[in-house]
C-alpha cells in the first residue's frame, strides 16, 4: 500500500467513526499525520497521535466549539476532511420536508459551517487542504431504475442525499477559486456505492451496472483523499475525483 507523505500535518476528519472516516484516518495516520477525529458520538482513536471529539455536525455552536478545541489541542488544522454524512431512501414523493432538512443539515450545511470556520487559520498559516466526500448521486440522478423495477426506488432512492452532495460539489468549486491564492486547495472525492452498512440493502441488479462488477471499498476512497492532502497535490484544486468503478464517467 502506497504511503502518502503527510508528516507533521494535522488533519480533522468529521464522520471519523464511520467506515469511510475510519479508513481515511488510517491512511492519514500511515502517512504521519496527527489526527482529530469527530463524530456525533466520540469515535475510536486511530493510532497514538489522534484525539477524538463528540460534535453534532448539524449544529453551528458544536462546530465552532470543535474547531476551537482542535486548534487549542494541536495548534493548527492543515487538513479538513468531511466524511460525515447521513442518508435516506424512498421516493421523492414520499419524502417529508423534515427528512429533507435532516439530510441537508449534516451533508451540506454542516460542511459549509466547518469550511467557513477553518478559512482564517488556514490563511494565516498559508497552507490548507479541504477534501469533502461527495457522491456519484450528485451527478447521475440516482442509481435506481424505477421504469424497470419500482422496488429499486424504495431500496436505493436517495434524492435528498444526492441534492445535498450536488451542493457540496458546487460549494467546493466556488471555495477552490476563492482560496486558490492562499495556499489552500479544495477538492471532492465522489464515490460510487461503497460496501458499508449504508449499502447493505443495495440491489444486486444495480451492482451489476458497475463496470468493474463490485461495490467499492472504503480504503479505495481513503487513498484518493490521502493523496489530495499531501503537499505534492498543491496544483490540484477545484476537482471532483470520481471513485466509482466506472459507474459514471465524465
Amino acid at each position: 500500500m502506497t504511503r502518502f507523505a503527510l508528516d507533521g500535518l494535522v488533519a480533522l476528519v468529521t464522520g471519523g467513526g464511520g467506515m469511510i472516516g475510519q479508513a481515511v484516518a488510517r491512511r492519514l495516520a500511515d502517512g504521519g499525520a496527527r489526527l482529530a477525529l469527530a463524530d456525533r458520538h466520540r469515535p475510536a482513536p486511530v493510532g497514538p497521535n489522534s484525539r477524538t471529539y463528540a460534535a453534532d455536525l448539524a449544529d453551528e455552536a458544536d462546530i465552532m466549539s470543535l474547531i476551537g478545541q482542535v486548534l487549542a489541542d494541536f495548534g493548527r488544522i492543515d487538513c479538513l476532511i468531511h466524511a460525515a454524512g447521513v442518508t435516506s431512501t424512498g421516493s421523492f414523493e414520499s419524502m417529508s420536508a423534515d427528512e429533507w432538512d435532516r439530510v441537508h443539515a449534516v451533508n451540506l450545511r454542516g460542511v459549509f459551517l466547518a469550511n467557513r470556520s477553518v478559512i482564517s487559520p488556514m490563511r494565516e498559516q498559508g497552507f490548507g487542504r479541504i477534501v469533502t466526500i461527495g457522491s456519484v448521486l450528485a451527478k447521475n440522478g440516482g442509481n435506481p431504475r424505477p421504469w424497470i423495477d419500482a422496488g429499486e426506488q424504495a431500496r436505493a432512492g436517495n434524492a435528498a442525499y444526492g441534492a445535498a452532495k450536488a451542493g457540496v460539489h458546487a460549494m467546493s468549486l466556488y471555495l477552490a477559486k476563492e482560496l486558490a491564492g492562499d495556499g489552500i486547495t479544495v477538492n471532492v472525492v465522489a464515490p460510487g456505492p461503497i460496501a458499508s452498512p449504508m449499502t447493505s440493502d443495495f440491489p444486486e441488479a444495480l451492482v451489476r451496472q458497475i463496470p468493474v462488477g463490485r461495490l467499492g471499498q472504503p480504503d479505495e476512497v481513503a487513498s484518493a483523499v490521502a493523496w489530495l492532502c499531501t503537499r505534492e497535490a498543491a496544483f490540484v484544486t477545484g476537482e471532483i475525483i470520481d471513485v466509482n468503478g466506472g459507474l459514471w464517467m465524465d
